[in-house]
């Protein structure tokens, strides 16, 4: 099904509009949490004085990774020309809203997204929650039907597909391990371009 007819794209943000820099085996580490868990859902779970302190590292960790964000190839083509046939564009990411703007800056991206379009974790539950897309639908006005969710991980299109709007994949190696969740694949971010006509 194409998608020239949607006017309102969500995008996650690292990995997907940024070259992926985060090793999560390693923020878990420094963080001192379990392998293979997820950081937000642990973190939520454990005793108050510990959570403080490991949200506090988290920050500053995801702060540092900020600085050193850079365009994914295409990115600013795609989203120049999303915006230019008159489509409306948001961020929804598991990071805070503060590190996602620090994110978008320091990848040239920010000039694309007002600030309210910026939903992280600070506004909705995060990711797979589908809380984040249907915020943006409300605020946006607009029908599920009418709205893509472009993503790199199973928690963006999870997310998307829960909320009910139409998903897009992104996985540069081609593998795309999660097909009931995306409408659509794409191997570079140029071929969305094709899938809007």
């Amino acid at each position: 099904m194409p998608l020239r007819d949607c006017h309102h794209w969500i995008f996650d943000m690292d990995g997907t509009l940024t070259v992926p820099v985060h090793d999560f085996n390693d923020i878990r580490r420094q963080i001192d949490i379990p392998a293979d868990t997820p950081i937000l859902e642990t973190i939520a779970r454990m005793e108050p004085e510990a959570a403080e302190q490991a949200s506090r590292r988290l920050h500053q960790i995801e702060m540092d990774l900020a600085a050193q964000a850079r365009p994914q190839p295409d990115a600013l083509e795609v989203l120049e020309y999303l915006t230019a046939r008159g489509g409306t564009l948001g961020i929804l990411t598991r990071n805070d809203e503060e590190i996602a703007e620090a994110t978008l800056r320091a990848s040239g991206l920010d000039h694309l997204f007002p600030a309210d379009h910026v939903v992280g974790r600070m506004t909705c539950a995060p990711k797979p929650s589908p809380d984040g897309v249907r915020h943006l639908l409300d605020l946006w006005r607009v029908l599920p039907a009418k709205t893509v969710m472009v993503g790199d991980f199973l928690y963006d299109i999870e997310a998307g597909k829960r909320a009910g709007v139409r998903t897009v994949h992104f996985d540069s190696n081609g593998i795309f391990p999660w097909p009931e969740f995306s409408d659509h694949h794409v191997t570079s971010l140029r071929q969305i371009l094709s899938l809007v006509g």
